[in-house]
């Protein structure tokens, strides 16, 4: 059996649009964004703990941003992944496309696509260590995400 490829193909691969200089970490008119803030903010409503919005955007295909938070308890890892999908149905009509580990509750993931969520136990969190994994992407610390409710916050958007 022989190989055979077309004269005609591209030796170079096709480039990436050109990105525009100095955009805002989260702009107030992206989508995914206010999807990010809008689960930190159901997450910390039910006290989730170092929530980490991570924007992935230009290092990965997966997603435009990853939170990343713990949960103290399988009992509060739940309860975190219920508010959210609770909030963003009812602020935003978006339920999850795959939701993970909610049975065994030490890390639960929440795929909607453009953000992911990842809910972890301590001991899952500093075992997996997401940050340092994805320490190339841009870490935007959330220190009060209930704070946005009043509107943009410097730290995030600036």
């Amino acid at each position: 059996m022989t190989d055979y490829f077309p004269s005609n193909l591209p030796l170079k691969s096709i480039p990436h649009s050109k990105k525009t200089v100095n955009t805002p970490m989260v702009e107030t008119g992206d989508s995914s964004g206010k999807l990010a803030l809008t689960i930190a903010q159901a997450a910390s409503e039910r006290k989730a703990g170092e929530i980490l919005l991570l924007k992935v955007t230009d290092v990965s295909y997966l997603s435009d941003y990853f939170l990343v938070m713990t949960g103290y308890s399988r009992v509060q890892v739940r309860a975190i992944s219920s508010a959210i999908e609770e909030k963003v149905e009812t602020e935003l009509q978006r339920r999850p496309l795959r939701t993970e580990g909610k049975g065994e509750g030490s890390w639960v993931l929440q795929d909607y696509g453009d953000v992911i969520v990842h809910i972890m136990m301590p001991k899952e969190r500093e075992f997996y260590n997401l940050e340092a994994f994805w320490s190339h992407a841009e870490h935007i610390p959330l220190e009060n995400p209930k704070d946005l409710e009043d509107g943009p916050n410097d730290k995030i958007f600036g």
